[in-house]
C-alpha cells in the first residue's frame, strides 16, 4: 500500500459519478480529493506493477495526480478513468525511460489470506514468476494492453489510454492472450523437464 494521505470526502464518492466530481473539482480544487481517493489504489498498483519499486511507484503516482489536477480543465472524453490512466501510462513510460532500464510487470498482488502455507507461497511465486517471464517476452504493444487490463481498465478505456481504436486493442489483446498461453505452456513444460532431471 502506498504512503499516501487520504482526503476525507465531504460526500460519499460512491454517490457521485466521475463526471460530477470532475465538474465539482473544476470549481473547487479540494473536490479533486474525491477523485484522488477513488483512484489512488488502482493507479499505485499499476505504477508498482510496471516499475517494480515501491518508492518509484509512489513518486510516479504523485506525479500522475499532480499532472491530472493541473490538466483537469482540459479533460475531455467519455471517461475520467481512462484519461487518468493515459497520464499514468505516459508517466510510467517516462520513468522507465529516465531510469534507463525496462522491468517486466512485477508481482503487486496482495494476498487477502494472511496465513498461506509454504507450499501455497512457493506455488504462487512460481506462477507469478512464469507470468512475469511470459509478459516480458510479449511485444511492447501487447504487454501494455495486458498490463492496463490487469490494472482494471475496460477495453474501451485501454483504447483511450493508448490512443488506439477499440478494435485494435481487442485484436492486440487476443494476440497477447494467445501468445501468453503458448509461452506459459512452454515455460511450464521446460520447468517440469528440469525438475524431472
Amino acid at each position: 500500500m502506498p504512503n499516501v494521505v487520504r482526503i476525507r470526502p465531504v460526500m460519499s464518492t460512491e454517490e457521485k459519478s466521475d463526471e460530477t466530481l470532475v465538474a465539482l473539482a473544476l470549481g473547487d480544487r479540494q473536490a479533486f480529493g474525491l477523485l484522488y481517493d477513488r483512484y489512488i489504489d488502482a493507479v499505485y498498483r499499476y505504477c508498482y506493477g510496471r516499475l517494480g519499486d515501491r518508492e518509484d511507484a509512489e513518486d510516479a503516482t504523485s506525479l500522475i495526480f499532480a499532472r491530472a489536477l493541473a490538466a483537469l480543465p482540459t479533460q475531455r472524453g467519455p471517461s475520467f478513468r481512462s484519461w487518468l490512466f493515459a497520464i499514468a501510462h505516459n508517466v510510467v513510460l517516462n520513468s522507465r525511460r529516465d531510469a534507463g532500464h525496462s522491468q517486466p510487470l512485477d508481482a503487486a498482488h496482495e494476498r487477502l489470506d494472511p496465513g498461506p502455507s509454504v507450499e501455497e507461497l512457493v506455488t504462487e511465486a512460481d506462477r507469478r514468476h512464469s507470468v512475469r517471464k511470459a509478459l516480458a517476452r510479449l511485444p511492447d504493444a501487447q504487454r501494455r494492453v495486458v498490463e492496463l487490463r490487469l490494472a482494471g481498465l475496460s477495453g474501451p478505456e485501454v483504447a483511450v489510454a493508448l490512443g488506439r481504436s477499440h478494435d485494435s486493442v481487442r485484436t492486440t489483446q487476443r494476440r497477447a492472450l494467445a501468445a501468453l498461453r503458448v509461452l506459459l505452456n512452454v515455460t511450464r513444460d521446460t520447468e517440469e523437464g528440469r525438475n524431472a532431471s
